[in-house]
């Protein structure tokens, strides 16, 4: 065991070297240095990522483009526009918004905003300041170029939450022009946002037409954007085909009276130029998109037009940002095995080697009416989470969908307590039936608890608004599971002698503790590695939306605070995938390939079904889960490695509590990192 151990831990380390090299080969093309900077700017902190081309600095000062993320994101998720801007011989800053990555808002810049209410107070000011302050920091940058009048040659692009930034920027910008005849931005491109949520703050398409300046401006509206970009005639519901240049907003922001063509520049009455390009894909597609990085490309070429370097020859899609994408998910995948590795380890040294407790395979299903009750049970649970995600993350307790579950745990609290009663008569089996009725009543007790609460309210407590909706979903899945679990035990394995210890739940304290260290030790270790690989390469594991990445430890008290949730979850569906796998005919892939279908079947096929949907026929199947659809993307890698991990290491250990205390860690602190964090 301390062989496989040891090879684990190898391959990993080796998987993370190879790909943390080769990512950062690609992330600095063409001569580029990345170095992440942190300033402080005017409502509190901000960083990012620099990257300055071979030869700009102050003797040879460069077109500049700030470029940032979206809600709940972080500076990397812009590497794409980053790495192909830069190559092309632009400075570029990745910006970490506010509130994000590694920059905070201060707090006083909330107080303004409570007016709006504890969810607006809390995600307001992050957008809103932060592309106009990281402009101002550039802007007194000696590599910055600016024009013999002092306006500096600065574009701002943002995704999402980042493009409102920029178009917040833009109006300021123009604003504070009129008093001190300086304009610091020269051009902007927004991509994933319209004027929904700036309006709110006073900058909508007519107000931004009229604080353009004769600027050179773009938006990149998907058309199947979940979000924006909608026609005001379009029924309920956002995630469906778009068309933004035939709609009233689209046509202004080009300066048109009917409807316009995409991809096509339009001169306005200011004297500017406009686009809108329409590439056929979802929001988060735009950050990890060729067809619009090389939109991006253009964009600025014919923006900057007057101020050329001598990179820009290279083709807007030649590119090379996908090869760090893919050796990031290299170093990710060397991650997983390192993790596994050192908690392995761990596992075999004779301090902690007491974790371990026997868990023989137990005898797997025989004749045709067992295997299919077999499989229909296992399907249902597949298919749960899955059925109540929309419910539970969009319309929350007291909607139609989950009151379901409400009276569901009614009613089987009630048929716990007639169990309990029941049991008592019962002489043969009268400790398991108890036993398995006691756990049906606390299940169901909880699940009409938690369906019947609102839980999570966005305020200084739960702070990761993000968050809040998946952590609800979480705890409603593991009540789902905990009561599922406990009625299987007592219709059919109660009288089988099946005990706590077959679902690899032993209650021993030195066994417990025993296993939270290890949990500790490797997340301290595996993280460790993680920091230094940032420090050396500026690199981190990633595949598209899903990520470890570092952080600032300020956010601890918040993973605190999550952490309990995730916990109960881990260790229910440790449990789950203990009992369903540790089959004589599971003990190999198979046996991974149904954890990872226990822990995240439900939600690969709900987006299946929600994607499928909208592409086929233009509406999405949920066409109100706008958010919550993009946030599951990253939940089913997460809940596959959450799988591999629990399957693992009670295989090595025959208990639950290792892989639960390492999931919950590890997952915990995922999240948290790459996500808003407010009130800090």
């Amino acid at each position: 065991m301390k062989k496989r151990a040891l090879i684990a831990l190898c391959v990993g380390l080796c998987l993370i070297l190879l790909g943390s090299i080769l990512a950062s080969v690609f992330n600095g093309s063409n001569g580029t240095k990345v170095t992440r900077i942190t300033f402080d700017a005017a409502n509190g902190k901000l960083s990012g990522l620099l990257y300055m081309p071979k030869g700009a600095g102050p003797d040879d000062p460069r077109p500049t483009v700030v470029v940032t993320h979206g809600y709940l994101n972080s500076a990397e998720m812009q590497d794409a526009n980053a790495i192909e801007l830069s190559r092309r011989g632009y400075v570029v800053l990745a910006l970490d918004q506010y509130d994000h990555g590694h920059s905070d808002l201060d707090n006083a810049v909330y107080e303004p905003y409570e007016a709006f209410g504890a969810f607006l107070q809390a995600w307001a000011p992050f957008w809103v300041n932060s592309m106009h302050d990281a402009v101002a920091y550039m802007y007194e940058q000696p590599y910055v170029l600016k024009d013999e009048a002092g306006n500096g040659i600065i574009g701002v692009t943002g995704h999402s939450m980042g493009g409102f930034s920029s178009t917040m920027a833009l109006a300021t910008d123009e604003q504070e022009a009129m008093a001190t005849g300086v304009r610091k931005i020269y051009c902007g491109l927004t991509e994933g946002s319209d004027f929904s949520y700036t309006g709110i703050f006073g900058v909508d398409v007519t107000v931004s037409d009229a604080l353009g300046g004769g600027r050179t401006m773009g938006k990149v509206a998907a058309q199947y954007d979940e979000f924006f970009f909608s026609n005001p005639e379009d029924p309920a519901g956002t995630v469906r085909h778009k068309d933004y240049v035939s709609t009233p907003d689209g046509m202004a922001f080009l300066g048109q009276t009917e409807p316009a063509q995409a991809n096509t520049w339009y001169n306005t009455a200011d004297g500017g130029r406009r686009i809108i390009y329409q590439p056929a894909q979802t929001h988060p597609w735009n950050h990890f998109s060729k067809n619009t990085t090389a939109y991006a490309v253009e964009f600025y070429t014919e923006a900057f037009k007057d101020y050329p370097v001598a990179a820009n020859s290279i083709a807007p899609d030649q590119q090379v940002w996908q090869w760090k994408e893919f050796f990031e998910c290299v170093a990710l995948v060397g991650f997983v095995f390192l993790i596994i590795g050192i908690a392995s380890l761990l596992i075999e040294l004779p301090f902690f080697n007491k974790v371990k407790t026997e868990l023989k395979p137990l005898p797997s299903v025989t004749g045709a009416s067992s295997k299919f009750g077999t499989f229909a049970l296992l399907f249902g649970l597949i298919l749960i989470p899955g059925v109540f995600f929309a419910p539970l993350m969009d319309d929350g307790a007291g909607s139609d969908m989950v009151n379901i579950l409400m009276y569901a745990g009614c009613v089987f609290g009630v048929a716990g307590l007639l169990g309990i009663v029941y049991s008592l008569f019962e002489k043969q089996y009268r400790k398991s039936l108890l036993t398995g009725s006691i756990c049906v009543t606390v299940a169901g007790s909880l699940l009409a608890i938690i369906a019947h609460t609102p839980m999570y309210e966005t305020g200084r407590f739960w702070n990761a608004l993000g968050v809040n909706s998946i952590a609800y979903w979480t705890i409603a899945c593991a009540a789902i599971s905990l009561l599922a679990m406990s009625v299987v035990y007592v219709v059919s394995k109660a009288n089988k002698g099946v005990t706590f210890r077959d679902y690899g739940v032993t209650f021993s304290p030195v066994k417990i503790l025993l296993s939270l260290l290890i949990a500790v030790i490797t997340l301290v270790a595996a993280y460790g590695c993680l920091f230094l690989v940032d420090l050396i390469f500026k690199t981190d594991f990633r595949i598209w939306t899903f990520a470890f990445k570092t952080f600032d430890f300020n956010i601890v008290p918040t993973v605190l605070r999550y952490l309990p949730t995730f916990l109960a979850y881990y260790i229910i569906s440790t449990a789950a995938i203990t009992i369903n796998t540790n089959t004589e005919k599971l003990q190999g892939v198979k046996g991974y390939l149904l954890a990872i279908a226990l822990n995240a079947g439900g939600a690969f096929l709900w987006l299946v079904l929600q994607y499928a949907t909208l592409f086929a026929t233009g509406v999405a199947a949920f066409p109100g889960s706008a958010l919550s659809g993009i946030v599951l993307v990253a939940m089913v890698p997460t809940l596959s490695i959450a799988a591999i991990i629990s399957r693992n290491l009670y295989k090595k250990t025959g208990s639950i509590w290792t892989p639960a205390f390492l999931n919950a860690l590890l997952m915990t602190f995922m999240t948290i990192a790459n996500t808003m964090v407010a009130f800090k």
